[in-house]
């Protein structure tokens, strides 16, 4: 079994930075064989992609409104997924999650992923 634990989210002025780290546990897991990713939710709105990585950290995907603008990385001697987040929009306010799969690869679906975290708000105000 593999948990995953948010942190970092917060509030935001518009045009502002945060940095969201997730880290991961479990009896029998190898931090550096899971691709991971970031998803988020806003109220009202379908969970969506937001960027992946794959589990040596060569490989990374983001989604069309992110890109330019966030960086995923990992540490895989910490077991700690991060999002770096700059230029944030209004528009970016949502639940941010983290999810790790049983694949070293990268996975833009959330059906790609095996374990999810609880999530953390990031609030962004115009």
């Amino acid at each position: 079994q593999v948990q995953l634990v948010e942190s970092g989210g917060g509030l935001v002025q518009a045009g502002g930075s945060l940095r969201l780290s997730c880290a991961a546990s479990g009896r029998t897991f190898s931090f550096y064989s899971t691709g991971s990713g970031w998803f988020r939710q806003a109220p009202g709105k379908e969970r969506e992609f937001v960027a992946s990585i794959s589990g040596s950290g060569a490989t990374t995907s983001y989604a069309d409104s992110v890109k330019g603008r966030f960086t995923i990385f990992r540490d895989n001697t910490k077991n700690t997924l991060y999002l770096h987040m700059n230029s944030l929009k209004p528009e970016d306010t949502a639940v941010y999650y983290c999810a790790a799969r049983q694949n070293r690869g990268v996975g833009t679906s959330g059906s790609d992923y095996n374990y999810w975290g609880q999530g953390t708000q990031v609030t962004v105000s115009s």
